[in-house]
C-alpha cells in the first residue's frame, strides 16, 4: 500500500483553543499509525500566494487509515474546538 499525508495549513484565531486542541489530536492519531512528520511556520512564500502561516504534515500508512482517523468519532469530537481555534485548510496526498 501507499503512504497517505495529510497536510494541514493554519491560521490560528485563538491560542488557547488551539493548545487544548493540539494537545488532544496526537491520541486520536495512535491508533491509526500515524506519525508527525512537520510542525512549523512559514518563512516565505516563494512563488504564488498563500495566506496560512502554520503548516502540519502527518503521515500515515496508507490513505484507508488517514480516512478512518479523519472520520473517527474521536477526532470528529475536536474539530468545534479545532473550528474555534483556528482557520484551517486540510489535504490528503497519496505517495
Amino acid at each position: 500500500m501507499k503512504n497517505a499525508y495529510l497536510i494541514g495549513h493554519i491560521t490560528i484565531k485563538d491560542q488557547e483553543k488551539w493548545t487544548e486542541y493540539r494537545n488532544k489530536v496526537p491520541a486520536t492519531l495512535e491508533p491509526w499509525g500515524a506519525k508527525l512528520i512537520l510542525r512549523g511556520k512559514l518563512c516565505s512564500v516563494l512563488s504564488g500566494n498563500h495566506e496560512h502561516i502554520d503548516t502540519v504534515v502527518i503521515s500515515f500508512p496508507n490513505l484507508e487509515a488517514l480516512n478512518n482517523w479523519y472520520f473517527s468519532p474521536e477526532y470528529q469530537s475536536l474539530i468545534p474546538i479545532r473550528q474555534e481555534a483556528a482557520r484551517m485548510d486540510l489535504l490528503s496526498y497519496e505517495e
